[in-house]
């Protein structure tokens, strides 16, 4: 099936794009300071797209601030008052969150869309497996997945009849598998592009576990046009999740990839601390590079061969490699410091 590309601000969506990362304030939109700041944040660390709550008119009046400034389009999330997606569109809003079945009568949703063909903004249809239409919800013949397809099926064809074509899909669960299979289901059936998550997935640890498992899979299968990791932690660490799922499946290199060895009894070093060490003194590296900790000189450089740098950790010693090759030995102490002067040098010269 053709697969539809749309674009967000400068962010092109769909049909073989690059799949871009998103994620959304926690701030209060009202907040106009607080909330350019954790947008600028966001953006530092590699966010692509930002989604902003709009729970009323001085919301949405407020977004005129934020957009003008924002350093990545933004998304406007609205439910049920058709009158506050009319106030985004006229504030400069990059695209919309917006449920068109929800949102009151036909004619409120027509004016939506009338005023969204004529500023180009594209509307994500948001399903989520806790909040689906009344007679679904309570319709015992069918499975979750299938009345997650229906629902989005319904508001699909509300923007269809409506002669509209830029929508992003999404169909999300806390549950992992569920999330999975209604979007295998819609894969095949639709043109459009989707925006793929797992909805309520928890604290960092759980929501860590069940994002890669639920994200990953569906990305390894070539399923999800754009991304957004949820979690009940500061949204910076979406992005950085989100980074390193697209990263893990080679499909984005963007920054240092860390790997470590898990220790064992041969370890005579406190590696645990000295793999958190290399992460925070590189993780702000733009070069595309492995760096390895390993645990001893045994087999560090063997089984971290594929690291473009590494240090083995030895008794009151450490040992630098590169590409496998043992290049120097150091006092522990000085491990860092030698290992960042030869990856700054190589890579800044």
């Amino acid at each position: 099936m053709k697969k539809i590309r749309i674009k967000i601000g400068n962010v092109e969506i769909g049909n073989n794009a690059p799949i871009s990362i998103q994620s959304m304030t926690n701030t209060n939109t009202l907040d106009t300071l607080s909330t350019l700041k954790q947008i600028e944040e966001l953006a530092k660390e590699g966010c692509e797209i930002v989604r902003l709550a709009v729970l009323n008119k001085d919301c949405a009046y407020a977004l005129k601030e934020i957009v003008k400034n924002s350093p990545v389009p933004t998304v406007a999330d609205i439910h049920f008052d058709y009158r506050l997606a009319l106030i985004a569109m006229d504030m400069g809003i990059s695209a919309l969150r917006i449920n068109p079945g929800n949102i009151g009568n036909i004619e409120h949703t027509r004016k939506v869309v009338e005023m969204a063909k004529k500023t180009s903004t594209p509307i994500r249809i948001g399903v989520n497996a806790g909040s689906l239409e009344r007679d679904l919800y309570e319709d015992k013949t069918l499975s979750l997945v299938d009345k997650m397809i229906i629902s989005a099926n319904r508001h699909i064809k509300i923007l269809e009849n409506l002669d509209f074509k830029l929508i992003k899909i999404s169909l999300k669960s806390s549950d992992v598998m569920t999330t999975i299979k209604a979007y295998r289901k819609m894969y095949e059936i639709t043109p459009y592009p989707l925006h793929v998550g797992i909805t309520e997935a928890g604290t960092l640890r759980g929501g860590i576990v069940k994002s890669s498992i639920g994200i990953g899979t569906l990305l390894a299968e070539g399923i999800g046009d754009t991304i957004r990791v949820s979690l009940t932690e500061n949204p910076v660490e979406e992005v950085k999740l989100a980074k390193q799922i697209l990263s893990a499946l080679n499909i984005r290199k963007t920054g240092v990839n860390f790997i470590s060895c898990p220790t064992c009894g041969r370890t005579k070093i406190d590696l645990i601390s000295l793999a958190k060490q290399v992460e925070e003194r590189f993780s702000n590296l733009k070069s595309n590079i492995t760096i390895a900790t390993m645990g001893c000189p045994v087999n560090g450089p063997k089984e971290a061969a594929v690291a473009d740098y590494g240090i083995a950790g030895a008794i009151g010693e450490g040992y630098i490699f590169k590409k496998g090759r043992m290049i120097k030995k150091v006092p522990q102490e000085k491990l860092l410091d030698e290992l960042e002067t030869i990856i700054m040098q190589d890579n800044l010269s």
